[in-house]
């Protein structure tokens, strides 16, 4: 007895791995480059960068499974076809839906995972990715750098011309408050403090001025500490399911759900449908996929992007009613009435 499942399924993912892979890397450079840019406003080094990549992994995932699914199963399809080893199946007693099974199962599996990747996975690896640049930033304002113009330490504007170690020397700070009134601290050295999450810079042996239209007041200091009075708000993690209840009452949240129900469906609604154009008699029938990815790919598409903007959860259900008996009578229509 022909193994019809194991055949069909080997076959499926040579070609799904063939064309998965290169999508992935693909995409995971643009992720990458996303995440070097981040390097301009923080200061993150190569470890980190891989940590926020493997964040970005399930988004990638989800944006480039779909297409490759429906690829890779027009391909293997249409290459069975021209092989002429479907013929050979349907010779041996096999009926075109039975071949066809094999491949229907997967498609059930990957939009299953999908489901777990956009409901699950993609929430909670975007609360990582969120907090860990929160983090960063916070981190950032600590970060001084000697000879550098423009730094900002809270409100202040600080200007250090050496660094040696924990120390800095010779700085300059600058703090306009008020309109007419300007502050100009100097210090021959100065060392960041930071105890229960408060910041401060110390400032010893320096002089204070403060500017206005009317005087200019001077003071020497042996000691001076700035603290940094700018909030900085930590993240705070939300729960999967308080996340997406809000679709209830938030339309945006509501069309988000309905765009990753529909884009993680696309593996199973489009197995009948590509079938239809995919399962072809080679000495009769032409080679049209190419095509048929394009159209199916652009039209699924063209449907999650329309559920995005203006969808509701009746239009979901009518959709998927439709793709998937338009799918069932087309293969019945053009492959299992003669197969």
């Amino acid at each position: 007895m022909v193994n019809v499942r194991g055949y069909v399924s080997s076959n499926f993912t040579k070609s799904f791995l063939t064309i998965f892979l290169p999508f992935f890397l693909i995409i995971s450079l643009v992720f990458l480059v996303k995440i070097s840019s981040l390097t301009s406003k923080i200061q993150i080094n190569f470890t980190e960068i891989l940590k926020l990549y493997s964040y970005s992994i399930p988004d990638i995932i989800f944006y480039t499974l779909p297409i490759s699914f429906v690829a890779a199963l027009s391909n293997v399809l249409l290459r069975l076809s021209q092989d002429n080893e479907l013929i050979a199946l349907y010779s041996l007693g096999l009926k075109a839906s039975k071949v066809l099974k094999p491949l229907l199962l997967l498609g059930i599996l990957f939009s299953l995972l999908l489901v777990v990747i956009s409901f699950l996975a993609m929430p909670l690896t975007k609360q990582l990715n969120k907090a860990f640049i929160t983090s960063k930033k916070s981190e950032a304002k600590l970060n001084i750098v000697p000879g550098k113009l423009g730094q900002k330490f809270g409100n202040y504007y600080i200007y250090v011309k050496k660094k040696d170690g924990d120390t800095f020397h010779n700085l300059v700070i600058y703090n306009r408050t008020k309109k007419n009134e300007e502050q100009f601290f100097s210090s021959q050295e100065g060392k960041l403090n930071k105890k229960n999450n408060i910041t401060s810079l110390l400032l010893n042996d320096g002089y204070g001025y403060t500017y206005t239209e009317e005087k200019l007041q001077q003071a020497k200091y042996k000691s001076l500490e700035v603290f940094d009075t700018t909030k900085t708000q930590a993240f705070t993690f939300e729960d999967i399911v308080e996340l997406w209840s809000k679709a209830r009452t938030n339309d945006w949240m509501l069309r988000k759900v309905l765009f990753f129900a529909f884009v993680s469906l696309i593996p199973f609604l489009s197995v009948y449908l590509v079938a239809s154009f995919s399962m072809i008699n080679p000495r009769y029938q032409k080679n049209y996929s190419a095509i048929v990815i394009f159209i199916t790919t652009l039209s699924f598409y063209i449907f999650a992007s329309s559920l995005q903007k203006w969808g509701t959860i009746p239009m979901l259900f009518v959709l998927i009613i439709i793709l998937f008996f338009l799918g069932r009578w087309l293969f019945k229509k053009r492959v299992s009435r003669y197969f």
